[in-house]
């Protein structure tokens, strides 16, 4: 009897060990088999946490999937990336424009073709590397207290005339701003491209982070006009009423200054957690997000069946340039021209 219980105690570190080995090896595999859809999903997100986090929280509601987000400026999150490279933790790259996109062409994957269609041909990427998921336009912001539409250019060429130094507000650090640059080079080509910037600058225009400031100080009468994307007048519009001094104007003459840009997202090749992020490209083109794009941040939705703000002007009322926004990825050029006029440090 005491031999037998000797064994017995003598075989259960064995036994243990064999316990513990087989509920280790059954958690990997089911870590391995469960790991694409029970991460946390990664995003690199170069829209503002104050447009996205109400978008990301419904999405996470919608899905029960955790997102871990990222915000930054595209063009900074773009740098982050190349310089991650296969280290990067991003599934995700949430960019503000297509800029930011082209830079990292060579680190996405192509996305599925059910996808990619919901959205019209101009809204993405022809390689199907990224997807379109909501229009603005680009647009001159004026102080209706000291302004009328009458006083205004028909094109941005009107803005380089000595006459309104001082008067203007840019943000040339943004990547809407920063895109239609590169829309411009496309256009108008690097040398006219160059004077219309140095233009600009001579004309000591007030320098902003980003296109909220802009619209405030247009707003505010400390600069009479301001170069943004169309949306952000409305989100003051509904927070303050009719009585904020400013309004959009849509450059009748055409041109870069008109072009109707595209945000848009991309997978990354090395995603850790590829079906959660084809899920959130997924819900970002779904009615609901689509909605919340046009009813909560007055943007252009691009799938069919959602219709914009009533009062935003229909696209095709718009004198847009002919120019394909995947065309759009040349961020560095764009900068580097930036830094030689003196638009950037």
């Amino acid at each position: 009897m005491t031999t037998e219980i000797s064994n017995l105690l003598g075989r259960r570190p064995v036994l243990l060990v064999l316990g513990l080995a087989t509920v280790l090896f059954l958690a990997v595999a089911c870590s391995s088999d469960g790991e694409d859809s029970d991460g946390e999903l990664v995003i690199y997100s170069g829209r503002s946490e104050s447009l996205i986090d109400p978008l990301i929280k419904r999405f996470e509601e919608a899905t029960g999937i955790d997102a871990k987000v990222n915000y930054a400026g595209t063009g900074a999150l773009a740098a982050t990336l190349l310089e991650e490279g296969d280290r990067s933790p991003a599934d995700v790259f949430f960019a503000q424009d297509p800029g930011g996109l082209g830079a990292i062409i060579d680190m996405v994957k192509p996305l599925d073709d059910d996808l990619i269609v919901r959205v019209p041909d101009w809204a993405r990427s022809p390689d199907n590397l990224w997807v379109g998921i909501s229009g603005r336009a680009r647009t001159v912001v004026y102080n209706t207290n000291k302004l009328s539409p009458e006083d205004l250019p028909d094109t941005l060429d009107g803005f380089t005339d000595p006459s309104w130094k001082g008067r203007i507000g840019w943000a040339p650090t943004n990547g809407s701003f920063q895109a239609m640059v590169t829309g411009m080079r496309l256009i108008w080509g690097e040398d006219r491209t160059r004077d219309w910037l140095e233009g600009l600058v001579a004309n000591e225009p007030s320098v902003y982070a980003k296109n909220t400031p802009t619209v405030a100080a247009t707003g505010s009468g400390e600069v009479e006009v301001g170069f943004v994307n169309h949306y952000y007048l409305h989100r003051f519009l509904a927070e303050e009423g009719e009585g904020f001094a400013a309004r959009n104007y849509f450059l009748p003459g055409g041109g870069p200054g008109s072009a109707v840009l595209v945000t848009g997202a991309a997978i990354l090749k090395t995603a850790d957690n590829e079906s959660q992020a084809e899920r959130f490209l997924d819900y970002l083109l779904s009615e609901d997000a689509q909605k919340y794009f046009s009813e909560q941040t007055f943007e252009y939705p691009l799938i069919d069946g959602v219709a914009h703000e009533e009062l935003l002007p229909n696209l095709d009322s718009l004198n847009t340039p002919d120019i394909d926004v995947s065309d759009l990825g040349d961020l560095e050029a764009t900068q580097n021209l930036l830094r030689e006029v003196g638009a950037l440090p």
